[in-house]
């Protein structure tokens, strides 16, 4: 003890080996700071002395803003928004996707998603085409919704020539090998079983919904390809889809993070007078069907017990969602229906909570806070050019399926009744936030631009869309609200539903004044 005392004493005065090292290797440095005597006290507000001011890229006007449309000879669309950076987002975008199948086999805008960016005239195989984006550090993909697809790709924008040529190669000269149809069955049939057998059943209750809202026309039609049509879609079914719908009319060629002209000019190039791989015939059957919502229910019974084993399996399920028409994004009313839906919020019962995670939404504070046996309760708003969709998504127990269903109906009636100044405020604020976090993103503002382009032939900036966000009302949602309940319900339900009410019962529910289900009698349980 003596002896660690002792090294410890010449440690500190620097004594002994330790000192004779330390002398060795010369005195210690000390460290400036900017607090002591040796450096200017200066204030964080004031510019530092001898350091040169820096000069900072401006834009003049709204250019930063602006988004430019040009409209080429052969009806095809132009639009490009100014980011600066080195990489850029470019795309093109098609109205093409199910609700165009009426005449078709359904499913062939889903095959069509999984086969892009495969051969084409120019590129032998899909590896050919990722090593070309690979030269310019690109990445693509192709999505399809029920009335877009769209082919982007993200690359330096210096290679902006050639992604612009790889995408018109890919959407206009694709081969459609027997190959590669017959490799795409096996994806999509995959998909189909796997859409089955996951535990989020939410991809599942959206198609049934939509089938419930719109009965077999347009928005309604499957967006996922029926099993028995799997074996029928050939390279001639898909030719004679794409010689109606992938047109350059219907099309817009969108770029963000690169210069107008030079996008324009690339169009040209590469996208004007060119013969697609199905031949320059006219397209003579297109469907201009306008969505009929019907309203209805659809029903899938299905043992939901086994849904995922493990060491803490979830527990088994019912889900129902319960929608109501809304309007089409086209309409004023729009923007009153994104902020009801914000304001409904909700989320899963072991969301996280925090700031700007929607804890104080109506389905939380009403739902979720109140009945602990509730495990899921969650607002939506699907909308669309001629139509739209504000739906309830809820999950709890079979036993209690009755029950959540009457929950459910009486958040639907309380939407038309008093809003509270404060939630409104909170719920503005919220998607004011969150779409202009998203548009953060690149690849999100080329979704935005080339989305508005297609369907209205312009672009309303964010601080347009923050204005009208900030101009709701409280009559606004109240009123929209009891124009959404004078119609009749769509209904979607997964799972044992033994004790599901009636369709009738549900929507004599909403057009209650307190959203109660009818009383039923029974003999016996």
């Amino acid at each position: 003890m003596a002896a660690v005392v002792l090294a410890a004493t010449r440690l500190l005065r620097g004594s002994g080996s330790w000192g004779c090292s330390r002398l060795r290797f010369g005195p210690p440095a000390y460290r400036r700071f900017s607090s002591g005597g040796a450096y200017p006290n200066i204030p964080l507000s004031s510019p530092l002395p001898g350091v040169p001011k820096p000069v900072f890229a401006t834009v003049d006007g709204q250019e930063k803003f602006e988004t430019k449309v040009t409209t080429l000879d052969n009806g095809l669309r132009v639009a490009s928004q100014n980011k600066f950076g080195q990489f850029c987002t470019v795309g093109i975008l098609i109205n093409s996707g199910s609700r165009y199948e009426a005449k078709y086999l359904s499913g062939i805008a889903h095959f069509l998603e999984k086969l892009a960016f495969s051969s084409t005239a120019r590129f032998d195989s899909k590896d050919e085409i990722l090593l070309t984006l690979e030269k310019h550090g690109g990445i693509c993909d192709c999505q399809t919704s029920r009335d877009t697809t769209m082919y982007a790709v993200s690359a330096d924008s210096k290679g902006l020539d050639t992604v612009v040529g790889l995408l018109a190669d890919v959407v206009l000269q694709p081969r459609l090998t027997d190959e590669e149809v017959e490799m795409t069955r096996m994806t999509v049939q995959f998909e189909l079983e796997d859409l089955n057998l996951r535990p989020d059943p939410e991809p599942l209750l959206t198609e049934m919904i939509h089938e419930a809202a719109y009965r077999e026309n347009t928005v309604g039609l499957h967006r996922f390809c029926p099993t028995e049509n799997i074996a029928k879609i050939n390279r001639e079914v898909l030719h004679s889809y794409l010689r109606n719908y992938y047109t350059p009319d219907r099309m817009v060629l969108a770029g963000v993070g690169v210069e107008h002209e030079h996008l324009v000019d690339c169009a040209r190039k590469y996208l004007l007078g060119i013969q697609p791989a199905w031949g320059s015939a006219e397209a003579v059957d297109i469907d201009r069907s306008v969505a009929q919502y019907t309203g209805g229910i659809a029903k899938l019974e299905r043992d939901m017990s086994n849904v995922s084993l493990g060491p803490t399996p979830i527990p088994e399920l019912t889900h129902i969602m319960v929608g109501l028409e809304s309007c089409s994004f086209l309409e004023e009313d729009f923007i009153p229906f994104a902020v009801l839906n914000m304001m409904m919020g909700g989320g899963g019962s072991f969301s996280a909570g925090g700031p700007g995670k929607g804890m104080f939404s109506r389905l939380y504070l009403n739902v979720l806070n109140r009945h602990h046996w509730m495990y899921n309760a969650t607002s939506y708003h699907h909308s669309y050019e001629d139509t739209g969709l504000l739906c309830i998504h809820a999950s709890a127990d079979p036993r209690q399926v009755r029950e959540m269903v009457e929950i459910i109906t009486k958040e639907f009636i309380l939407m038309s009744g008093t809003v509270d100044a404060v939630e409104l405020e909170r719920a503005k604020t919220q998607l004011t936030s969150m779409l202009m976090m998203n548009l953060e993103s690149r690849p999100v503002i080329f979704e935005d631009v080339g989305r508005q382009v297609l369907a209205t032939r312009s672009r309303k900036l964010p601080h347009e869309l923050c204005t009208l966000i900030r101009n709701v009302k409280p009559e606004d949602v109240k009123r929209v609200a009891s124009k959404m309940l004078r119609g009749k319900p769509a209904v979607a339900a997964l799972g044992d539903l033994t004790d599901l009410p009636t369709y009738e019962h549900i929507q004599t529910a909403l057009s209650s004044k307190d959203g109660r289900l009818p009383r039923t009698y029974r003999l016996f349980r």
